[in-house]
């Protein structure tokens, strides 16, 4: 089998669940070893952004905010959703702006990810944003948000010992601390 040849074959496919945000799948598929089965997909109305900024001195800035489907609080880069046919750098752009109050005169688009691919099509996009400027933040309704400044090693330390789980937020800082040498 070749890298572009899809071993599934779909049966039937109905959605199940939708809201603004999302919608959720049912599939009746025959599997790559040739047996019926089932598959769900999560399919989101957005692609997702995540940002790192940093500013002159090496220091970046982590959002804080209580994750309901968690039930736990989680520190996070700034990011959000670019509603599909919109530019993903805009939505970052302005992701950075309402989370932090931040804007960026420069921006360097450093990764392109799928964030859970066995049950969703999600795809994120992560920039780093520099040569920054202090605005006022301006988050949505259902955003309750502490930003916290911090050295970016620190903020990728603790990517790496898991104090940050968030995929957008750990594929981001890793990548990072890689192109920095950090």
């Amino acid at each position: 089998m070749n890298e572009t040849e899809n071993p599934w074959q779909t049966l039937e496919s109905s959605v199940k669940y939708e809201n603004p945000w999302l919608s959720i799948r049912h599939e009746d598929v025959i599997t790559p070893a040739g047996t019926p089965g089932i598959y769900g997909v999560v399919s989101f109305k957005n692609k997702a952004v995540g940002v790192i900024p940093i500013d002159a001195d090496g220091n970046t800035y982590l959002v804080g905010q209580y994750r309901y489907p968690l039930n736990e609080y989680s520190w996070e880069i700034p990011e959000g959703g670019s509603p599909l046919g919109t530019d993903p750098l805009e939505s970052a752009k302005r992701e950075l702006r309402e989370e932090t109050g931040l804007e960026a005169r420069q921006w360097t688009k450093i990764a392109r990810i799928h964030t859970s691919n066995s049950a969703t099509d999600e795809e994120g996009f992560l920039y780093i944003a520099e040569d920054l400027v202090q605005g006022n933040h301006e988050p949505e309704e259902t955003e309750e948000l502490r930003v916290w400044k911090l050295p970016l090693a620190e903020a990728v330390d603790m990517a790496v010992t898991s104090r940050i789980t968030d995929s957008l937020s750990v594929s981001g800082l890793l990548i990072v601390a890689r192109l920095r040498g950090i």
